[in-house]
């Protein structure tokens, strides 16, 4: 299965947030749509990724008024991205050696979505599902 059979079923959208906005406004639109991570853009183009994770860091180095803090000076930076033609085990792999949860999703320089580890996983349980029915139907000449 390749990332864009994933995306095809989860959709196309992607929330964002500019760099200049502050970690409270990236942490509302991150609870408000239920998301574990937000794309970050400057002049609009992908300049990081904002994540539970980086909340957690920026609290810690930052103190109480973390809040106030521009997202682009707490984002992450270096990114690992996907492309719709990778399959989802191969992101899965890279995923689970790099520690990260959220990977964009970039075809020809622009970004077509967001895909989360829990994405992957849903998507990876359903295939596997499939395939014991399928085995069962055979074995048993169903």
């Amino acid at each position: 299965m390749k990332i864009r059979d994933l995306i095809k079923d989860k959709g196309l959208e992607f929330i964002a947030v500019d760099s200049n906005a502050t970690v409270d406004i990236a942490i509302n639109k991150m609870v408000d749509r239920n998301i574990g991570a937000i794309l970050v853009m400057e002049d609009g183009k992908l300049a990081g990724l904002f994540t539970e994770r980086d909340v957690l860091k920026c609290w810690s180095t930052k103190g109480e008024n973390f809040c106030r803090i521009p997202i682009k000076e707490v984002m992450t930076r270096d990114l690992v991205i996907a492309e719709p033609d990778d399959e989802v085990s191969y992101a899965m792999t890279i995923m689970i050696n790099k520690r990260i949860r959220h990977l964009p999703v970039i075809e020809k320089g622009a970004i077509v979505s967001v895909v989360s580890i829990r994405d992957m996983v849903k998507a990876q349980v359903s295939n596997l599902q499939a395939e014991v029915h399928y085995l069962k139907d055979y074995i048993t000449g169903g």
